[in-house]
Protein backbone atom coordinates (compact mmCIF):
# COMPACT_ATOMS: atom_id res chain seq x y z
CA UNK A 1 0.00 0.00 0.00
CA UNK A 2 1.56 3.43 -1.06
CA UNK A 3 1.48 6.21 1.45
CA UNK A 4 2.11 9.78 1.44
CA UNK A 5 2.61 12.83 3.90
CA UNK A 6 1.20 16.03 3.09
CA UNK A 7 2.32 18.42 5.62
CA UNK A 8 -0.10 21.04 6.72
CA UNK A 9 0.52 24.42 5.37
CA UNK A 10 3.46 23.51 2.94
CA UNK A 11 5.05 25.63 0.55
CA UNK A 12 7.98 24.97 -1.99
CA UNK A 13 10.68 26.75 -1.09
CA UNK A 14 11.42 27.52 -4.58
CA UNK A 15 9.28 28.20 -7.48
CA UNK A 16 9.40 25.68 -10.64
CA UNK A 17 11.84 26.77 -12.84
CA UNK A 18 14.41 27.39 -9.84
CA UNK A 19 13.73 24.41 -8.65
CA UNK A 20 15.11 22.64 -11.97
CA UNK A 21 17.97 25.14 -11.92
CA UNK A 22 19.07 24.21 -8.18
CA UNK A 23 18.86 20.42 -8.95
CA UNK A 24 21.58 21.04 -11.82
CA UNK A 25 23.80 22.94 -9.42
CA UNK A 26 23.46 20.44 -6.43
CA UNK A 27 24.08 17.59 -9.11
CA UNK A 28 27.44 19.53 -10.35
CA UNK A 29 28.60 20.93 -7.46
CA UNK A 30 28.13 18.05 -5.09
CA UNK A 31 29.64 15.44 -7.85
CA UNK A 32 32.64 18.11 -8.22
CA UNK A 33 33.15 17.93 -4.01
CA UNK A 34 33.00 14.45 -3.60
CA UNK A 35 35.56 13.57 -6.14
CA UNK A 36 37.99 15.87 -4.87
CA UNK A 37 37.65 14.37 -1.12
CA UNK A 38 37.61 10.76 -2.05
CA UNK A 39 40.28 10.88 -5.55
CA UNK A 40 36.95 9.45 -7.74
CA UNK A 41 37.00 10.05 -11.47
CA UNK A 42 33.76 9.79 -13.72
CA UNK A 43 32.85 7.02 -15.94
CA UNK A 44 30.51 6.14 -18.01
CA UNK A 45 28.01 3.18 -16.68
CA UNK A 46 25.81 0.76 -17.62
CA UNK A 47 21.77 1.01 -17.54
CA UNK A 48 21.81 -2.44 -18.41
CA UNK A 49 23.33 -5.49 -17.75
CA UNK A 50 23.60 -9.07 -18.98
CA UNK A 51 21.49 -11.87 -17.18
CA UNK A 52 23.11 -14.53 -15.16
CA UNK A 53 26.54 -12.30 -14.61
CA UNK A 54 25.91 -11.80 -11.15
CA UNK A 55 26.91 -8.14 -11.73
CA UNK A 56 22.97 -6.60 -10.99
CA UNK A 57 22.14 -5.40 -7.51
CA UNK A 58 20.66 -8.14 -5.53
CA UNK A 59 19.09 -5.85 -3.27
CA UNK A 60 17.10 -8.03 -0.52
CA UNK A 61 16.48 -10.63 -2.63
CA UNK A 62 12.96 -10.73 -3.77
CA UNK A 63 12.28 -7.21 -5.79
CA UNK A 64 12.03 -8.51 -9.56
CA UNK A 65 14.92 -6.59 -12.16
CA UNK A 66 13.06 -5.25 -14.99
CA UNK A 67 14.28 -8.09 -17.47
CA UNK A 68 14.13 -7.60 -21.39
CA UNK A 69 15.42 -9.88 -23.94
CA UNK A 70 18.29 -9.21 -27.33
CA UNK A 71 17.65 -10.85 -30.10
CA UNK A 72 20.66 -9.41 -31.79
CA UNK A 73 23.45 -10.62 -28.56
CA UNK A 74 20.81 -14.26 -28.38
CA UNK A 75 21.11 -12.94 -24.47
CA UNK A 76 18.90 -11.49 -22.01
CA UNK A 77 19.48 -8.56 -19.83
CA UNK A 78 18.59 -6.66 -17.00
CA UNK A 79 18.04 -3.32 -15.58
CA UNK A 80 20.10 -2.28 -13.51
CA UNK A 81 19.07 -1.84 -9.57
CA UNK A 82 22.35 -0.24 -8.75
CA UNK A 83 25.80 -1.24 -9.57
CA UNK A 84 27.58 -2.02 -6.17
CA UNK A 85 29.69 -5.22 -7.96
CA UNK A 86 29.76 -3.38 -11.58
CA UNK A 87 32.07 -0.77 -10.07
CA UNK A 88 34.32 -3.13 -8.34
CA UNK A 89 34.70 -5.11 -11.49
CA UNK A 90 35.20 -1.94 -13.67
CA UNK A 91 37.86 -0.84 -10.72
CA UNK A 92 40.03 -4.39 -11.63
CA UNK A 93 39.65 -4.02 -15.44
CA UNK A 94 39.86 0.03 -15.88
CA UNK A 95 43.32 -0.64 -13.79
CA UNK A 96 42.64 2.44 -10.87
CA UNK A 97 44.91 1.63 -7.92
CA UNK A 98 44.89 2.00 -4.03
CA UNK A 99 43.85 5.54 -2.89
CA UNK A 100 41.77 6.04 -6.38
CA UNK A 101 38.43 5.29 -7.54
CA UNK A 102 35.44 5.86 -9.74
CA UNK A 103 31.99 7.63 -9.70
CA UNK A 104 28.85 7.71 -11.86
CA UNK A 105 25.63 8.52 -12.40
CA UNK A 106 23.95 5.37 -11.98
CA UNK A 107 19.97 5.35 -13.13
CA UNK A 108 17.54 2.16 -12.66
CA UNK A 109 14.05 0.95 -12.18
CA UNK A 110 13.30 -0.60 -9.07
CA UNK A 111 9.43 -1.87 -10.00
CA UNK A 112 8.88 -3.43 -6.83
CA UNK A 113 9.51 -0.13 -4.74
CA UNK A 114 6.50 1.11 -2.50
CA UNK A 115 5.64 4.65 -3.17
CA UNK A 116 5.95 6.93 -0.54
CA UNK A 117 7.35 10.77 -0.06
CA UNK A 118 11.06 9.24 -0.22
CA UNK A 119 10.59 6.24 -2.54
CA UNK A 120 10.22 6.30 -6.37
CA UNK A 121 10.35 3.20 -9.11
CA UNK A 122 12.86 5.43 -10.70
CA UNK A 123 16.23 5.62 -8.92
CA UNK A 124 18.99 8.48 -9.70
CA UNK A 125 22.11 8.10 -7.67
CA UNK A 126 26.38 8.67 -7.65
CA UNK A 127 27.92 5.39 -7.44
CA UNK A 128 31.30 5.38 -6.30
CA UNK A 129 33.52 2.88 -5.65
CA UNK A 130 37.56 3.22 -4.45
CA UNK A 131 39.95 1.08 -4.06
CA UNK A 132 41.78 0.29 -0.79
CA UNK A 133 44.41 -2.23 1.06
CA UNK A 134 43.71 -5.24 2.98
CA UNK A 135 44.57 -3.10 6.16
CA UNK A 136 42.14 -0.18 5.09
CA UNK A 137 39.45 -2.63 6.13
CA UNK A 138 38.66 -1.42 9.34
CA UNK A 139 36.04 0.54 11.20
CA UNK A 140 38.34 3.70 11.31
CA UNK A 141 38.49 3.66 7.64
CA UNK A 142 34.54 3.51 7.13
CA UNK A 143 34.16 6.25 9.37
CA UNK A 144 36.45 8.57 8.08
CA UNK A 145 35.33 8.16 4.78
CA UNK A 146 31.43 8.76 5.81
CA UNK A 147 32.95 11.70 7.70
CA UNK A 148 34.18 13.32 4.13
CA UNK A 149 30.94 12.31 2.41
CA UNK A 150 29.06 14.55 5.06
CA UNK A 151 31.43 17.50 4.76
CA UNK A 152 30.61 17.14 1.20
CA UNK A 153 27.06 17.48 0.96
CA UNK A 154 27.49 20.09 4.24
CA UNK A 155 29.71 22.21 1.38
CA UNK A 156 27.02 21.72 -1.30
CA UNK A 157 24.17 23.00 1.04
CA UNK A 158 26.09 26.10 1.50
CA UNK A 159 27.29 26.86 -1.50
CA UNK A 160 23.03 26.50 -2.84
CA UNK A 161 21.84 28.69 -0.22
CA UNK A 162 24.64 30.95 -1.90
CA UNK A 163 23.19 30.77 -4.90
CA UNK A 164 19.38 30.58 -3.95
CA UNK A 165 18.78 33.24 -1.00
CA UNK A 166 14.84 31.38 -0.97
CA UNK A 167 16.63 28.64 0.74
CA UNK A 168 17.70 30.67 3.43
CA UNK A 169 14.77 29.89 5.60
CA UNK A 170 16.16 26.07 5.72
CA UNK A 171 17.98 25.14 8.36
CA UNK A 172 21.72 24.42 7.63
CA UNK A 173 22.24 20.90 8.50
CA UNK A 174 25.60 20.28 10.56
CA UNK A 175 28.33 18.01 9.62
CA UNK A 176 28.81 16.34 13.29
CA UNK A 177 27.83 12.74 12.89
CA UNK A 178 26.95 10.15 15.57
CA UNK A 179 28.41 6.71 15.21
CA UNK A 180 26.07 3.68 16.02
CA UNK A 181 25.59 -0.11 15.63
CA UNK A 182 22.11 -1.80 14.85
CA UNK A 183 22.80 -3.92 17.41
CA UNK A 184 23.49 -0.95 19.77
CA UNK A 185 20.23 0.75 18.63
CA UNK A 186 18.35 -2.64 19.11
CA UNK A 187 19.59 -2.77 22.77
CA UNK A 188 18.70 0.72 23.38
CA UNK A 189 15.11 0.36 21.66
CA UNK A 190 14.26 -3.44 22.40
CA UNK A 191 10.60 -2.61 21.99
CA UNK A 192 10.26 -0.29 18.93
CA UNK A 193 10.49 -1.82 14.90
CA UNK A 194 13.48 -1.21 13.08
CA UNK A 195 12.28 2.23 11.59
CA UNK A 196 10.87 3.35 14.62
CA UNK A 197 14.40 3.03 16.29
CA UNK A 198 15.70 4.63 13.65
CA UNK A 199 13.53 7.86 13.71
CA UNK A 200 13.63 7.93 17.86
CA UNK A 201 17.76 8.38 17.45
CA UNK A 202 18.27 10.00 14.76
CA UNK A 203 15.51 13.13 16.18
CA UNK A 204 17.68 13.27 19.12
CA UNK A 205 21.07 13.14 17.80
CA UNK A 206 20.59 14.53 14.16
CA UNK A 207 23.21 13.47 11.49
CA UNK A 208 24.02 9.28 12.14
CA UNK A 209 26.01 6.81 10.52
CA UNK A 210 24.23 3.41 11.20
CA UNK A 211 26.50 0.66 11.02
CA UNK A 212 26.59 -3.15 10.47
CA UNK A 213 23.42 -3.36 8.44
CA UNK A 214 22.34 -7.02 6.82
CA UNK A 215 23.52 -9.16 9.63
CA UNK A 216 21.69 -11.12 12.37
CA UNK A 217 20.91 -9.04 15.56
CA UNK A 218 20.82 -11.08 19.15
CA UNK A 219 16.86 -11.10 18.25
CA UNK A 220 17.66 -13.37 15.36
CA UNK A 221 16.57 -10.90 12.82
CA UNK A 222 18.58 -8.06 10.86
CA UNK A 223 17.99 -4.41 11.55
CA UNK A 224 17.53 -4.43 7.41
CA UNK A 225 18.16 -6.63 4.54
CA UNK A 226 21.56 -6.25 2.86
CA UNK A 227 22.43 -8.37 -0.32
CA UNK A 228 24.84 -10.79 0.81
CA UNK A 229 27.68 -10.54 -2.01
CA UNK A 230 29.06 -6.89 -1.89
CA UNK A 231 29.19 -4.94 1.42
CA UNK A 232 30.67 -6.84 4.37
CA UNK A 233 28.02 -6.37 6.77
CA UNK A 234 30.66 -5.82 9.77
CA UNK A 235 31.80 -2.57 8.14
CA UNK A 236 29.20 -1.09 6.16
CA UNK A 237 26.07 1.33 7.19
CA UNK A 238 23.69 4.36 6.39
CA UNK A 239 23.58 8.10 6.16
CA UNK A 240 21.16 9.27 7.51
CA UNK A 241 19.47 13.07 8.28
CA UNK A 242 17.05 14.15 10.20
CA UNK A 243 14.11 15.32 8.10
CA UNK A 244 12.13 17.90 10.12
CA UNK A 245 9.39 18.77 7.52
CA UNK A 246 8.51 14.79 7.04
CA UNK A 247 9.64 13.86 10.86
CA UNK A 248 11.41 10.90 9.85
CA UNK A 249 15.06 10.07 9.63
CA UNK A 250 16.12 10.17 6.36
CA UNK A 251 19.21 8.23 4.40
CA UNK A 252 20.91 9.56 1.71
CA UNK A 253 23.34 6.88 1.40
CA UNK A 254 24.10 3.52 1.62
CA UNK A 255 27.77 2.21 1.74
CA UNK A 256 30.17 0.61 2.75
CA UNK A 257 33.97 -1.58 2.69
CA UNK A 258 33.11 -4.75 0.61
CA UNK A 259 33.41 -8.20 1.01
CA UNK A 260 36.97 -10.23 1.41
CA UNK A 261 36.74 -13.53 -0.38
CA UNK A 262 36.15 -14.88 3.10
CA UNK A 263 33.45 -12.91 4.23
CA UNK A 264 31.57 -13.20 0.62
CA UNK A 265 31.73 -17.38 1.35
CA UNK A 266 30.29 -16.34 5.60
CA UNK A 267 27.62 -14.36 4.07
CA UNK A 268 26.76 -16.41 0.87
CA UNK A 269 25.93 -19.45 3.50
CA UNK A 270 24.00 -17.25 6.21
CA UNK A 271 21.51 -16.09 3.81
CA UNK A 272 21.25 -19.78 1.64
CA UNK A 273 22.96 -18.10 -1.38
CA UNK A 274 25.69 -20.36 -1.88
CA UNK A 275 25.15 -21.35 -5.52
CA UNK A 276 25.93 -17.67 -6.15
CA UNK A 277 29.68 -18.64 -6.14
CA UNK A 278 29.20 -19.98 -9.60
CA UNK A 279 28.65 -16.66 -11.17
CA UNK A 280 31.07 -14.84 -12.97
CA UNK A 281 31.29 -12.18 -10.39
CA UNK A 282 31.60 -13.98 -7.34
CA UNK A 283 34.40 -16.52 -9.29
CA UNK A 284 36.67 -13.63 -9.90
CA UNK A 285 36.16 -12.31 -6.18
CA UNK A 286 36.87 -15.62 -4.51
CA UNK A 287 39.74 -16.28 -7.30
CA UNK A 288 41.48 -12.80 -6.00
CA UNK A 289 40.76 -11.13 -8.90
CA UNK A 290 39.20 -8.16 -7.45
CA UNK A 291 40.54 -5.42 -5.17
CA UNK A 292 39.67 -4.33 -1.77
CA UNK A 293 37.73 -1.58 -2.21
CA UNK A 294 34.96 0.67 -0.35
CA UNK A 295 32.16 2.24 -2.02
CA UNK A 296 28.01 2.96 -1.85
CA UNK A 297 25.28 5.36 -3.51
CA UNK A 298 24.40 8.33 -2.52
CA UNK A 299 20.78 9.20 -3.76
CA UNK A 300 20.88 12.43 -6.05
CA UNK A 301 16.93 13.12 -5.84
CA UNK A 302 17.38 12.09 -2.16
CA UNK A 303 19.76 14.76 -1.84
CA UNK A 304 18.31 17.63 -3.98
CA UNK A 305 15.23 17.17 -1.74
CA UNK A 306 17.09 17.36 1.32
CA UNK A 307 18.56 20.46 0.55
CA UNK A 308 15.73 22.10 -0.82
CA UNK A 309 12.98 21.15 1.60
CA UNK A 310 10.50 19.15 -0.45
CA UNK A 311 8.13 17.69 0.72
CA UNK A 312 7.99 14.69 -1.44
CA UNK A 313 10.68 13.20 -4.11
CA UNK A 314 8.45 13.80 -7.08
CA UNK A 315 8.86 17.69 -6.56
CA UNK A 316 13.04 17.08 -7.91
CA UNK A 317 12.30 13.72 -10.62
CA UNK A 318 9.93 12.61 -13.06
CA UNK A 319 8.38 9.53 -12.28
CA UNK A 320 5.13 7.57 -12.11
CA UNK A 321 2.89 7.75 -9.10
CA UNK A 322 -0.54 6.29 -8.52
CA UNK A 323 -3.99 8.32 -8.69
CA UNK A 324 -4.26 8.55 -4.91
CA UNK A 325 -0.83 10.44 -4.65
CA UNK A 326 -1.41 12.59 -7.34
CA UNK A 327 -4.43 13.78 -5.84
CA UNK A 328 -3.36 14.47 -2.55
CA UNK A 329 0.10 16.57 -3.36
CA UNK A 330 -2.44 18.33 -5.52
CA UNK A 331 -4.26 19.42 -2.59
CA UNK A 332 -1.86 19.73 -0.59
CA UNK A 333 0.22 22.35 -2.84
CA UNK A 334 2.90 19.84 -3.78
CA UNK A 335 4.04 20.12 -7.39
CA UNK A 336 4.93 16.77 -8.92
CA UNK A 337 7.25 16.70 -11.72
Amino acid sequence: MNHCITPKGYTPALSLYDTQRAIGSVKRLFADTLSASLSLRRVSAPLFLEAGTGLNDDLNGIERAVTFDIPAASADAQVVHSLAKWKRVALKDYDFHVGHGLYTDMNAIRRDEELDNLHSIYVDQWDWEKVITEEERNRAYLEMTVKRIVNAICATEMNLHALFPALDKLPLHTSQITFVTTQELEDRYPDLSPKERENAFVREHGTTFLEQIGKKLRSGQPHDGRAPDYDDWELNGDILFWNELLQCSYEVSSMGIRVSPRSLLKQLQEAGCEERKELYYHKRLLNGELPYTIGGGIGQSRLCMLLMGSAHIGEVQCSVWDEETRRACQEAGIPLL
